[in-house]
């Protein structure tokens, strides 16, 4: 007689864990129905807000055009920053024992995948992406760089700091820089990114 209210209880599980299987795969498909409705909706609405390549440029006024070359033309000396900084982080980081910077945190690339843009407009976020993520990325390098080296801030107000100056010594204070020097190092190898 047990067994068998045992083997009752068991069929009932049994039967609302099919019943429950059963709901979450509608639910799945509802979902999967609503997520693939909206993405149609924005990839048609990205279609229609695209411009044409050749209205773009009929629209793009003559100096915007002149001018775009120069731009371009600071790609090549940023590749190469780039390559020496990036060596530079690599060779003498872990002599300092300072936290390296991770380029992805800086140098973000996608805003190229959105659909409403055309494919210069996607050149030139690009083009943005890397130029101001490489400025960072070496900022932050530079940064550590100064705090391990030389963390005293100026005398003169600075316009734009850096994400590590306000752990700086004051001007002029040589005392608190000789006994706190060593510890502002020794944070560098701790950074948490």
């Amino acid at each position: 007689m047990e067994h068998q209210k045992i083997d009752e209880l068991v069929a009932k599980i049994k039967q609302l864990e099919s019943e429950l299987e059963a709901e979450l795969q509608q639910e799945y498909e509802r979902f999967t129905c609503e997520i693939t409705k909206k993405r149609e909706e924005i990839l048609l609405s990205y279609r229609h807000d695209r411009q044409n390549l050749l209205r773009y440029l009929a629209t793009t006024p003559i100096l915007h055009l002149v001018s775009a070359p120069v731009i371009w033309a600071v790609l090549i000396p940023a590749v190469i920053l780039d390559a020496f900084v990036s060596l530079y982080q690599w060779v003498c980081f872990p002599i300092y024992k300072i936290v390296k910077v991770k380029r992805g945190d800086y140098i973000i690339i996608d805003r190229h995948r959105l659909g409403y843009l055309n494919s210069i407009e996607k050149l030139n976020c690009l083009y943005c992406s890397y130029f101001n993520g490489l400025m960072g990325y070496i900022s932050e390098i530079a940064a550590r760089t100064e705090q391990y080296w030389c963390p005293i801030r100026h005398a003169s107000r600075v316009k734009s700091i850096h994400s590590r100056y306000q752990k700086f010594f004051e001007y002029g204070d040589s005392g608190n820089y000789r006994k706190g020097i060593e510890t502002l190092r020794k944070e560098l190898g701790e950074v948490q990114e």
